[in-house]
């Protein structure tokens, strides 16, 4: 009797009870989303043995839900990510593998083409359509993989007769624009805008902008003409210069996709762009200035997947990172990111917390705006028409129960002492000051109006960081390094020849000798000796060399780590560090 009954004890039913989440019926997932109801649920099944078509189909044609509304749930329900298609920026090395008249037949739309991971992105409605894929496949011949993303029928339709037949190149666009005549209403239409070609070349702008890796884009009127920069790697680089007839037009163009006043033009105003590029989404956040020449308007560009690093890639020696993993662990206090605009800060600050991020812990933000979102953490943002400035934000943060507060600056007087009473209330807090080294972070808090005494013991540490620009590995030149080099790397000459490297320049990194920037940082850990210090005003001089004692090093000596591993030239760390004291 006993082995008779042993088969049946093994747990086979296992798989089929976990798998029916899974095979979920399309009604039955918009039913528990509390989008459909069961009425309208078998209405469509009763057409749909009259019709034979897909369910789906059926209850956007009854007008039952939308076509976006399909889209996710069906994502939710296969596992596959979905895409807006009026919310794309097109790639027209896409549209040229897959020709207009396959797209519509098989009803797909060829988004974006991924040079680096060697894959074309497709829109398709229908996930069951293994024929367009297969035809698609075999199209490319192997060269590329094919990733597909889930979107409605009547999108990529419209897509198909929106964006092929138009030319995607900036220059082919220039032409169009040289030859005919703007027509100002189709700039703010949401329909066939493309047939308009500064709506093209805002596009082409912005996604070549993200493909050479800016991290800004300068649109700057001049007298007679229009100069277009981008900020690649920290520096401003001259891209383009249009004639000035094609900027109030473009200029528009950018203000409609921001959601700003298209009629307000001597005011400052700010504006935001979401766009999906080569199959992800890029936010761009638009300012706008007068200038004597017309508006000024720059763009800065935020990549969420370049956005958030991981701890152990930023860059650091063991002893650096493991310092760092050490004030992390500390459960209250505040810990201190500074440099100026630009160096990297707002990323440290993302990495350190997504790091901590788990589900035991309740971390919450106040930013100037909310740069890239994160899941678990809550993120918000100052708003001065809410009168949520950073000072009440912290003081509404602390009724949330926070474990974690990041605030995004430190401006003034009010908001550091929130963000200090939130560090002596058992709180983490994380924020950013604009100084010029680790140590200088200590006379600008008491300059701002912290007295010592509260400064002392609540600061668990205090980063200081700049980029600096990577050399490009294909073309970097390696040359013996001068005895006035030595100097300023403090290499003794006798002990040997020093071998550094020089930028060159190739087709890798448009020759400009560098590709890519890395973090240089200095790190000051608190401790008992350095508090007694800052309680008693002690003067820069005094800090530093205490802080030295115990093993601190200073933003100069972590560059030139950089310059003699071959990361980096000596000219590049003399333009971002102040070594005169070396010379």
């Amino acid at each position: 009797m006993a082995d008779s009954t042993t088969p049946a004890k093994i747990p086979r039913p296992a798989a089929p009870a976990v798998a029916p989440p899974a095979k979920r019926h399309i009604g039955q997932i918009l039913i528990s989303q509390g989008i459909l109801t069961e009425d309208q649920l078998r209405i469509a099944l009763l057409e749909q043995l009259k019709t034979n078509q897909p369910v789906g189909k059926l209850l956007v044609n009854l007008g039952f839900v939308s076509e976006a509304t399909l889209r996710d749930s069906l994502s939710e329900k296969l596992g596959l990510q979905s895409v807006d298609l009026t919310k794309i920026v097109v790639d027209s090395a896409a549209l040229k593998i897959v020709p207009r008249e396959f797209a519509k037949r098989h009803n797909i739309f060829p988004m974006a083409l991924d040079r680096e991971a060697r894959r074309l992105i497709i829109a398709i409605a229908d996930h069951n359509n293994i024929v367009a894929v297969d035809q698609v496949r075999a199209q490319l011949r192997g060269e590329l993989e094919i990733d597909l993303r889930l979107s409605g029928e009547t999108e990529i339709a419209r897509a198909i007769d929106q964006y092929y037949g138009h030319d995607f190149s900036i220059d082919g666009i220039l032409h169009e624009i040289e030859t005919g005549e703007i027509d100002f209403q189709s700039l703010q239409a949401s329909g066939d805008a493309y047939s308009q070609p500064v709506v093209r070349l805002i596009s082409a702008l912005l996604a070549d902008a993200v493909n050479r890796s800016a991290s800004d884009i300068h649109f700057e009127p001049e007298q007679n003409f229009l100069r277009i920069r981008y900020r690649i790697d920290g520096v401003l680089r001259q891209i383009r210069s249009l004639h000035k007839t094609y900027w109030p037009a473009m200029a528009v163009r950018v203000k409609v996709m921001a959601k700003m006043n298209i009629a307000e033009t001597r005011a400052p105003q700010d504006g935001r762009i979401s766009l999906t590029l080569t199959g992800r989404e890029v936010d761009f956040r638009v300012a706008s200035q007068a200038t004597t020449h017309g508006e000024n308007i720059v763009l800065r560009i935020l990549d969420r997947q370049k956005g958030i690093v991981p701890l152990d890639a930023l860059g650091l020696e063991n002893a650096q990172l493991a310092l760092l993993k050490k004030m992390i662990a500390r459960p209250e206090g505040i810990i201190l990111v500074t440099g100026p605009t630009g160096s990297g800060k707002t990323t440290t600050l993302y990495s350190v917390l997504n790091h901590i991020n788990n589900d035991g812990l309740n971390i919450m933000t106040l930013e100037d705006p909310v740069e890239y979102p994160m899941t678990l953490i809550r993120q918000t943002s100052v708003n001065e028409a809410a009168k949520m400035d950073f000072g009440n934000g912290i003081r509404s943060l602390m009724r949330q129960d926070p474990d974690v507060i990041l605030v995004g600056e430190v401006r003034d007087e009010d908001t550091a002492t929130m963000a200090f009473r939130a560090a002596m209330t058992g709180h983490q807090v994380y924020t950013t000051l604009h100084t010029n080294s680790a140590i200088g972070a200590i006379p600008r808090l008491l300059d701002i109006g912290i007295v010592s005494e509260i400064l002392a013991g609540n600061i668990i540490g205090i980063i200081a960081q700049r980029l600096i620009r990577r050399l490009c590995k294909h073309c970097r030149q390696p040359y013996e390094a001068s005895a006035a080099e030595c100097r300023l790397l403090g290499v003794r000459p006798e002990r040997g020849a020093t071998t550094i490297y020089r930028a060159v320049g190739c087709d890798h990194c448009d020759y400009q000798g560098y590709r890519g920037r890395v973090a240089i940082m200095e790190l000051l850990k608190m401790d008992g000796e350095l508090d007694e210090l800052i309680a008693r005003r002690a003067t820069a001089r005094e800090l530093l060399k205490a802080a030295v004692d115990r093993g601190f090093r200073t933003l100069a000596e972590d560059g030139v780590r950089r310059v003699l591993d071959g990361s980096t030239g000596l000219d590049e760390l003399v333009r971002i560090v102040d070594l005169t004291d070396r010379m």
